[in-house]
């Protein structure tokens, strides 16, 4: 069985500012943070861009119609940057929140990476800074372009973005290396972090689990009954647009660029609901186990645990429920992101708050 090494080494780790403790704090405000963003693009953004979209598609139907080739060109150019701004948004959302759950992953092996303190702390600070880089510089992609850039298809923004991710793999291949060391020896680098068999870790654990099951079941049933049949669709229907525009039906081209629409937001919400419940779920059984460190009364631990628990829920129903219900159904939705984020809020200030109670507890060992 592994043990811990008795030295400074083993003791230091639970200082204020420690690698895992970097790792919790980041990783769980890159998820907040990445999670608001989500929030804020989708009531602000994502609906009017899809709005812009359509119309774009029924500009060039009618540019289509008219056999103005310059126009059609113009009117696609202007589709692809509007598909760019929503997909570099959507990717700068995900890649923080990533970020986030490695962070929290790295935080549990850190026992396992047989470094110095120093450098473990070092690495700590160096992800938690590669995850803000590497979203920004997705999210400025759209804004800079090729600016003042010296390379001919990759701008500055890009040039951010991949030196982050960069640094990210290298910063991940440390920690393959440290845990490499604690193989030959099998020595714990530091104490594995405490178990606590408290109502807010076992629902967290518990409904974290379920969250991923019902993806997985959601996946699998949208994968089988539908997804296949919606790729088959879509350049149908393109082409039964542009085959309209061409003969100067213009409304039964509009039609076709409405079913278009109503297609990509079918499939576009069952996939956001299947990717949103697992995410939540991986969450919820990542944070269980860094409960120890959340210095609330349990009473403020369940409160939290509810709040997360119940808008990972009521996001992903809500989504799927947007193409009946419309903007009441997304409102719910973001009603939910926003619990969710304010679950991880609570349990940040829980990590502030830490004063060392275990820290000094082990110590005393």
């Amino acid at each position: 069985m592994a043990t811990v090494a008795k030295s400074s080494l083993a003791v230091s780790t639970f200082a204020p500012v420690s690698a895992r403790r970097l790792y919790i704090f980041g990783g769980i405000a890159l998820i907040a943070v990445g999670m608001l963003f989500g929030d804020i693009f989708a009531v602000f953004i994502l609906h009017q861009n899809a709005g812009q979209q359509g119309a774009a598609l029924i500009d060039a139907s009618r540019a289509v119609a008219s056999r103005d080739a310059a126009a059609a060109t113009a009117i696609f150019g202007r589709l692809g940057g509007l598909l760019e701004d929503r997909g570099t948004k959507v990717d700068a959302h995900v890649h923080m929140l990533d970020a986030g759950y490695l962070a929290l992953l790295l935080a549990l092996v850190q026992p396992y990476i047989a470094l110095s303190q120093a450098t473990k702390k070092a690495m700590a600070g160096l992800f938690v800074m590669a995850g803000v880089l590497l979203a920004i510089g997705i999210f400025l992609i759209h804004y800079v372009g090729l600016a003042y850039s010296p390379f001919v298809v990759i701008g500055w923004a890009s040039v951010l973005a991949d030196s982050s991710g960069a640094l990210l793999i290298l910063i991940l291949m440390v920690q393959a290396w440290g845990f490499w060391k604690y193989l030959q020896n099998r020595e714990l680098a530091e104490p594995e972090l405490p178990a606590e068999d408290s109502m807010a870790s076992r629902a967290l654990l518990t409904g974290g689990t379920l969250l991923v099951l019902l993806g997985f079941l959601h996946g699998a049933y949208y994968a089988g009954s539908m997804l296949y049949q919606h790729e088959q669709m879509e350049p149908a229907v393109l082409q039964r647009m542009l085959g309209f525009a061409s003969e100067g039906n213009l409304a039964a081209a509009t039609g076709e660029v409405t079913n278009f629409g109503n297609l990509a937001g079918e499939r576009a919400v069952n996939i956001a609901a299947h990717s949103h419940v697992i995410e939540f779920g991986l969450l919820a059984m990542l944070l269980s186990f860094v409960q120890p460190y959340v210095y609330l009364s349990d009473k403020w631990k369940r409160c939290w645990v509810k709040v997360l628990l119940g808008g990972s829920v009521i996001l992903p129903v809500f989504v799927l429920l947007e193409l009946k219900l419309g903007l009441l159904a997304g409102g719910i939705a973001d009603v939910g992101g926003l619990m969710v984020v304010t679950g991880l809020i609570g349990m940040l200030v829980g990590i502030v708050r830490y004063s060392g109670h275990l820290d000094a507890a082990e110590s005393a060992r």
